[in-house]
């Protein structure tokens, strides 16, 4: 029975360890971390206890990580559909997303402008065919194809 207690204290400790090493590189989310450290864990429910106390010590949020994606992603140029998906994969809730997303945000026409703009210069499109490559782009990083259509015509008219 001791013995028990202190390899289960021991893995406990290992476990949490674990978890703040992948913490302190980046934000994740308790999935994440779920399915990261599943495989080095005996019991299911050490791991949840272990994801608990880092969740009551707020070393893991799922709210924070959400937060900090959203920003993260939207600098470098992805838009709200595909960040969407990505926070989905990783596990995030659904309402959580829906919270903190917010796809009327005008943030996303500056960012699908800047996006435009970087990967095509201020020349507007030549023809039908430009256009299409430019609006495929832009829907493949996550913008919606309506704002695509609005701004296509605004820089081209």
């Amino acid at each position: 029975m001791f013995l028990e207690d202190e390899f289960r204290k021991r893995e406990h400790y290992e476990i949490e360890q674990a978890a703040l090493r992948l913490l302190t590189n980046r934000e994740h989310t308790r999935a994440e971390l779920r399915r990261k450290l599943a495989s080095r864990v005996s019991e299911e429910g050490l791991l949840e206890q272990v994801l608990d106390g880092l969740e009551t010590q707020n070393a893991l949020s799922d709210q924070r990580f959400v937060e900090t994606y959203i920003d993260a992603r939207q600098r470098k140029g992805f838009g709200p559909r595909r960040v969407r998906m990505e926070l989905r994969d990783k596990g995030a809730a659904k309402a959580l997303i829906d919270d903190w997303l917010d796809e009327s945000d005008p943030a996303w026409d500056e960012a699908l402008a800047e996006v435009a703009r970087r990967k095509f210069g201020d020349q507007p499109a030549t023809d039908y065919r430009e256009r299409a490559r430019r609006a495929r782009f832009l829907e493949y990083r996550g913008f919606a194809p309506e704002r695509i259509r609005a701004l296509l015509r605004g820089v081209d008219d």
